[in-house]
């Protein structure tokens, strides 16, 4: 998400670009096995849940745990439990709050000083959407600006569905013609790869949905070049890795 774009000017800078530019075993075995599918089907879904790393953000307003999703975006989720294990979020604030979209934090402290990075991750939004995951409410995006493969340590939770924060996917060809939101656009693949690129979710708020909701409703105000700064800080006193 840039950090200093709100929902309407997304969509106009999107649609500015783009537009530029066995048989035989017995029945007893057969009823055994049809009787142990369920159970062995319900198994892999809960090992495969368990799998997934989990994160509890102790905040100042409560506690908030998410499920990183590691088969459906690996190597943001890799990127996101490396900061958690480097303590970079422990003492970051949700530095930017909109009703009725996102909050999001990660990037600064509370005196709106910018914490260090490593190098950015690569964008995922595509891979992440096709194993299933959207901008639904509660689901945890990586930040960026315009450029997609520039997220680093900063992500949101959505506090509404957001679908148009959702790639857009493209058929075959270059140059490109698709609809955008109901609009038919032809564009330079390149380009139109980049600018319906949608951000990457990999994770969901499993629990602390309540404090997202009193989070999301904090006043908020102008900090320097900042907008929509929580004037009493929503401070992330510690990130911790779950299992």
């Amino acid at each position: 998400m840039n950090h200093h774009t709100t929902r309407r000017a997304l969509g106009a800078h999107i649609l500015c670009t783009i537009a530029v530019a066995a048989l035989g075993h017995s029945a007893a075995f057969a009823q055994q096995k049809a009787a142990s599918a369920p159970a062995s089907a319900a198994a892999k879904a809960t090992q495969a849940a368990s799998a997934n790393p989990r994160v509890t953000l102790q905040t100042s307003m409560g506690n908030i745990t998410m499920e990183l999703d590691a088969a459906a975006a690996p190597k943001t989720v890799a990127n996101i439990v490396q900061y958690v294990k480097d303590k970079h979020y422990d003492g970051t604030v949700f530095h930017r709050v909109i009703p009725g979209f996102m909050i999001q934090g990660g990037g600064f402290d509370a005196a709106m000083t910018e914490r260090k990075t490593r190098p950015p991750v690569v964008h995922e939004g595509r891979e992440s959407l096709a194993k299933g995951l959207k901008n639904d409410k509660y689901t945890v995006a990586m930040a960026r600006t315009n450029d997609p493969n520039s997220g680093t340590a900063q992500f949101f939770i959505n506090t509404v569905d957001n679908a148009f924060l959702d790639p857009t996917l493209l058929p075959d060809g270059d140059p490109v013609s698709f609809n955008f939101r109901g609009q038919p656009v032809t564009a330079p693949r390149a380009q139109a790869l980049q600018a319906t690129a949608g951000y990457t979710v990999f994770g969901k708020v499993i629990a602390g949905m309540d404090v997202v909701e009193k989070i999301k409703t904090v006043p908020t105000g102008n900090n320097g070049p900042h907008q929509n700064v929580p004037t009493t800080p929503v401070v992330i006193t510690k990130a911790i890795l779950e299992k």
